[in-house]
């Protein structure tokens, strides 16, 4: 586990990314899936109070059953700047999963992992302080370019960042992620790896998660849960 660090300025929290990115472990291919337990988190924030509620929801990995839940209710300490938003988040979503009594487990993201322009969003910085295997399951694809996956569950194409503008189609491209079909004829979801756990392996635990809806069961319970903290939180 690495010690959390809260940056000062927008400077020293890329520092802080770059520093940490180099930690990020790729060769792993992470739990099977459909064993264990599986923890979603998410945060709800109250942008006129400066609250951020964080939820984690624990989940049987084959029953997809909650066996374990908890949130945490905070300050919001760093300003909104696209790309650095795992530092809003980051210390509420550790309380909520210092809260558990089990797991937990493999931890799924509402967000990015390395499909983020420094190829470190949220679920990398939450696997390289916690030391958990991590993915990140986002609705939309970023700064990141796509083409659409057929139209089967299960079917899926490569994000692509490219070596010139976002969203260019042009040059050298490295895959940062996968965009996803969880439901026949939906819109895909956005997988890529966090910490500890392959690419393949990431977008495998997220069609066994997603078994009746577009996002992962894990991820639906925890957007609930803490949506419902910061109302309680905020009157």
């Amino acid at each position: 586990m690495t010690m959390l660090r809260t940056p000062a300025d927008e400077t020293e929290a890329r520092a802080i990314q770059d520093e940490l990115r180099g930690r990020v472990v790729l060769g792993e291919p992470g739990p099977p899936p459909g064993t264990g337990l599986v923890t979603g988190v998410d945060v709800a924030y109250d942008d006129e109070r400066d609250v951020v509620a964080a939820a984690a929801v624990v989940l049987d990995a084959a029953t997809l059953a909650v066996v374990d839940e908890a949130t945490a209710v905070g300050r919001v300490t760093f300003p909104y700047v696209p790309g650095l938003l795992a530092f809003r988040e980051i210390p509420t979503v550790l309380a909520a999963l210092a809260s558990l009594t089990k797991g937990p487990g493999l931890v799924v993201c509402d967000g990015y992992g390395r499909a983020h322009p420094r190829r470190f969003g949220l679920a990398s910085h939450l696997g390289v302080v916690t030391g958990l295997p991590v993915i990140g399951v986002a609705k939309n694809p970023f700064t990141f370019s796509y083409e659409q996956p057929g139209a089967r569950r299960g079917d899926f194409s490569p994000l692509l960042a490219h070596g010139g503008e976002a969203g260019s189609v042009q040059g050298d491209a490295e895959e940062v992620g996968r965009a996803l079909r969880t439901q026949e004829g939906v819109k895909p979801v956005f997988v890529s790896v966090g910490h500890r756990v392959d690419l393949a392996t990431a977008c495998a635990h997220t069609l066994h998660l997603a078994r009746d809806y577009r996002l992962p069961e894990s991820t639906r319970r925890a957007d609930t849960l803490c949506r419902r903290a910061l109302r309680e939180a905020t009157g």
